[in-house]
């Protein structure tokens, strides 16, 4: 079987640079670039390598940086943003401050012909997210593509199969992204299209079979897409050693606690516990207004309800979870930047019960669980259901948490969601959601005063969570919405919608 290495350098997109290269049914490798060596590579018999991006500069001592033998291997490199600048570096090209050039977001490319841009339109949008830029490039190398700001967009060396990207063609935004990725790992390393999700299916259940024989496991089931997929793929690798356990922390959306339970008892009849701990977690949030110390309470307090079920049923030292790969980058990992703790990520404790973690999903997309979901056989409600954070609504309250606040988002929810599906907008909202924003607002009812609660309604479109554009919903549908809210949850006085992308902001407010 063909494959890329995908070498690490700390950049947020590292594992979505992977995904698009399994997209075209290659399968990529991810390895960090401090444990991995130039002869391991050799041995592996890649047939590419993409450098990715990453936070630092280059010319910082400090930074990441890698064995320039590796460019002499006759092995195709495609250098993404930092590893673009790393091989200018290594090449003794000229890497500069950006000071005023510095590009973010959106960005308008034209591009030369190359083997890189075969079937790229020559004037086109690209994703920029950069501080430096290269400012000459090394000997052997010819500019291949530019935008208003940054002289050098893309360089190649092609008689070494050499190619520099200082955008991002694996983000949506990069109009033609995957054509480029196409053309690197397909044209230039020559790739055979052979490697199919079932491919993983088969190695991640054989894995499991061996890695728990004869442990019993506790699987943090929530009912949402990734722990419901985590859950079918363990019970196939250990059958009745897996206990699901779901907790019911009084977070969840309306009515949301009952539909989980009566979907896996009677369809799936997986071993299912519902532990009812709504007052429990609620105390433990009382007066707590800041996100990540929200986050991390939640995620303390699951594993301590887990532990105690696993003390009830007896002899369970295995947690499983449904964490995907966006829970890992943003709650940092290696090289890259703490964007907020995920509380199956960041959130938990070190003095577990359980002596050790497993997490079956966490190197794939929400796309790519959706379709592991599928070929699994899940059914569609579930498969193709919103995603919905662990800490729930927790981090849908801004500020502190109360009862009351809660049951007014829940309604506000319910009613956002009830008017996206009754307006069959579900394919362009991939989540939508209220917040409770904390702030108030004076209003007018009845000719009289009102100084209720802002909610806030958010909508995002994407296919992979790591970037995001709020959804294009048309004004009659939020109209409907905001009447329906105002008038049926007491307590508000206004609502508005958010419009912000990630990045710069992320999909949940807190």
């Amino acid at each position: 079987m063909d494959k890329i290495l995908v070498l690490d350098f700390g950049g947020q997109y590292n594992q979505l640079i992977a995904r698009r290269v399994r997209e075209q049914h290659v399968y990529a490798e991810i390895k960090a670039y401090n444990r991995v060596r130039v002869d391991d590579i050799k041995k592996e018999g890649y047939r590419g390598i993409i450098f990715t991006g990453g936070p630092n500069s280059v010319y910082d001592p400090s930074s990441p940086h890698y064995d320039a033998e590796v460019l002499n291997l006759k092995i195709p490199v495609l250098g993404i943003c930092y590893g673009d600048q790393l091989i200018a570096y290594m090449k003794n090209g000229k890497v500069s401050s950006a000071e005023n050039s510095s590009e973010y977001g959106r960005t308008d490319l034209t591009v030369t012909e190359s083997e890189l841009f075969e079937g790229v339109a020559k004037e086109s949008v690209c994703w920029m997210s950069h501080n430096d830029y290269i400012s000459e490039v090394p000997n052997g190398f010819r500019i291949i593509a530019t935008t208003p700001k940054c002289p050098c967009a893309a360089m190649e060396d092609k008689q070494n199969r050499i190619y520099g990207v200082q955008f991002h063609p694996e983000v949506t935004h990069t109009q033609f992204g995957k054509e480029i990725l196409h053309n690197f790992v397909i044209k230039i390393c020559g790739c055979k299209q052979d490697w199919r999700m079932d491919s993983f299916i088969e190695s991640t259940v054989e894995r499991y079979k061996k890695e728990l024989a004869g442990k019993k496991v506790l699987l943090a089931l929530s009912g949402g897409v990734d722990s419901s997929v985590a859950a079918v793929l363990l019970d196939k690798a250990i059958g009745h050693n897996l206990h699901c356990v779901f907790v019911d922390h009084g977070l969840l959306r309306k009515n949301e606690g009952d539909l989980v339970e009566k979907t896996f008892k009677d369809r799936f009849r997986l071993n299912l516990i519902r532990v009812n701990a709504q007052e429990r977690f609620l105390n433990k949030l009382a007066g707590v207004s800041e996100p990540e110390q929200k986050r991390k309470i939640i995620g303390e307090e699951f594993v301590r309800v887990f532990e105690e079920e696993a003390r009830k049923i007896g002899n369970l030292d295995v947690l499983a979870q449904g964490t995907i790969y966006p829970d890992v980058v943003e709650s940092g990992k290696e090289e890259s930047a703490v964007i907020k703790s995920h509380h199956n990520v960041g959130g938990l404790p070190e003095d577990m019960l359980f002596e050790s973690v497993v997490e079956p999903l966490r190197d794939l997309f929400k796309d790519e669980v959706r379709e592991v979901g599928r070929t699994l056989g899940i059914p569609a409600e579930f498969v193709d259901r919103q995603p919905f954070p662990g800490p729930g609504l927790a981090i849908r309250v801004i500020g502190e948490i109360t009862q009351e606040k809660l049951e007014i988002l829940k309604d506000a929810d319910l009613i956002f969601r009830e008017e996206i599906k009754k307006n069959g907008l579900e394919s362009i909202a991939n989540q939508y959601f209220a917040v409770l924003t904390g702030v108030r607002a004076v209003g007018v009812m009845g000719d009289a005063r009102t100084y209720g609660y802002v909610v806030a309604l958010r909508s995002v479109t994407t296919d992979d969570f790591m970037t995001a554009e709020f959804s294009r919903i048309p004004y009659d549908v939020l109209e409907t919405v905001c009447g329906r809210i105002i008038n049926e949850v007491a307590g508000v006085s206004r609502v508005v919608y958010d419009i912000t992308s990630k990045p710069p902001g992320t999909v949940e407010w807190e």
